[in-house]
């Protein structure tokens, strides 16, 4: 699937849109990425119309005719949709599916009733993690503030020693792990295989949610000692149900396209025939859309009919899961587009050309790029689509292995110090009830470790497999 669509992006243009020298090009790439971060920062534009004017702002700097830019735009928003676009909505629909039956709270209610004193961290960044895998990060903020108050509350808990591990396994899973967007756009620009990217992010994520979570959850918790607003605890969705669905039910819908997408790359590793009938039976039912589809299928009946749901009902949720999206598929539809126009306009080839004199190793230069575009932007996605845009080039002689960890590390890169230019920050600030100092202390500091202990773990990964 990724490598297919990567391979017909570079058919449509064989020859680069613009003439221009790399010295031209570098100021092209600087200028095209100023204005976004100008358009968003200063002039709060929304990102999707950011990301379209400064791809145009790009080609014009780089001295490309207008209607080819406007032609490798189009051209790579289009392809990004298609490539993702339906996934990101499947995702969407089971992470409603999980939220309005009362599955999520059902898994977080059973695992806290087994939890409790210094385990409870521990309870919060397992739940997180699994909770944020089918989930979008601001979907999962908001679906777990809640338990995180609640339990910060009764328990007599700081509030920074249960919500920094929740924030952190949330955070993890949607730099890292498909099939968040920014992972699934990274995958598709540089032709990773989904199945290795998921299983190393799995085995990245791991060590990096336990330091950032419930150890540097001690040290935020001594920095910040505050309780936890009465007036920021919300009603749980699944308080208005009569019933809800079983654990285990709830737990395998939402590990099932994890567990098919692995297999899948299992079996390519074992078998590794693609006449094998095996193999190409795992090839279908592992491949993203159709594990995302199954999972979806198979909650109708796990999550949404034990919950007492109607078939109309069924359809009415179905819809307002989309709704939120319209705007997550048009900024990754969107930094597509720029990414194409970098590559169209020669971009991808000068960075190639210059790292060849370069002694930094591709995948630290991949993090430090994505690093400089997140600190500007403020934009996780946007990091990870441009940065991947801008690198792919670089993965055309990795094996596999490496090129699944070129994603890592853009993601990993996406996630470093989120601050005053993040719609993260202030979320976790006004959720929490916390100062601006309060929030970089404990907020900003573990997006960082994150990054920092993400990215070195991928480096080392990098000299062994």
């Amino acid at each position: 699937m990724t490598r297919l669509s990567v391979e017909m992006l570079a058919a449509d243009t064989v020859e680069p849109i613009t003439s221009a020298g790399h010295a031209q090009l570098g100021i092209a790439v600087l200028a095209g990425i100023a204005v976004i971060v100008l358009l968003i920062t200063q002039f709060k534009l929304h990102a999707f119309l950011a990301l379209t004017i400064g791809s145009l702002a790009l080609g014009a700097f780089a001295g490309a005719p207008l209607d080819k830019a406007i032609a490798s735009f189009t051209t790579g928003l289009g392809a990004t949709v298609a490539g993702v676009g339906v996934l990101i909505a499947l995702g969407a629909i089971l992470g409603k599916m999980l939220a309005d039956s009362g599955g999520a709270d059902q898994i977080v209610d059973t695992i806290l009733a087994k939890a409790g004193g210094r385990s409870m961290p521990w309870a919060m960044v397992l739940i997180a993690s699994v909770i944020g895998l089918p989930l979008f990060f601001e979907v999962g903020v908001v679906l777990l503030i809640p338990v995180v108050l609640m339990v910060a509350k009764r328990g007599n808990y700081s509030l920074m020693r249960i919500g920094i591990p929740a924030l952190a396994g949330l955070s993890v899973m949607h730099g890292l792990v498909p099939p968040h967007p920014g992972p699934l756009v990274a995958i598709d620009a540089v032709g990773a295989n989904l199945g290795v990217t998921l299983a190393l992010g799995v085995l990245i994520a791991i060590p990096t949610v336990v330091v950032a979570g419930p150890l540097f959850s001690r040290v935020a918790a001594r920095w910040v000692d505050v309780p936890a607003p009465d007036r920021m605890i919300p009603q749980r969705p699944s308080e208005d149900l009569e019933k809800r669905p079983g654990f285990g039910a709830t737990l395998a819908t939402i590990l099932l396209p994890v567990v098919l997408m692995l297999s899948k790359a299992l079996v390519d590793i074992v078998v590794d025939d693609p006449e094998h009938t095996v193999q190409r039976v795992f090839d279908v039912v592992g491949s993203p859309l159709i594990a995302l589809l199954t999972a979806v299928l198979v909650g109708i009946f796990t999550l949404l009919r034990p919950a007492g749901f109607a078939k109309d009902r069924v359809s009415g949720l179905v819809e307002k899961g989309l709704a939120p999206i319209a705007g997550i598929l048009l900024i990754v539809g969107a930094g597509g587009g720029f990414k194409q126009t970098l590559i169209d306009c020669g971009v991808g080839q000068m960075v190639l050309d210059i790292s060849k004199d370069w002694s930094i190793p591709a995948l630290l230069l991949a993090w430090l790029i994505a690093v400089t575009i997140r600190l500007a932007t403020g934009s996780a996605t946007v990091a990870t689509i441009s940065a991947a845009g801008l690198v792919a080039p670089l993965a055309a002689d990795m094996s596999t292995t490496h090129t699944a960890l070129l994603v890592l590390v853009i993601g990993a890169g996406s996630l470093f110090f989120s601050h005053v230019n993040d719609a993260g920050f202030w979320l976790v600030k006004e959720y929490f009830g916390l100062t601006v100092g309060q929030n970089i202390k404990t907020w900003s500091v573990m997006e960082t470790i994150i990054s920092v202990v993400a990215g070195g773990l991928v480096l080392l990964l990098s000299l062994v497999i």
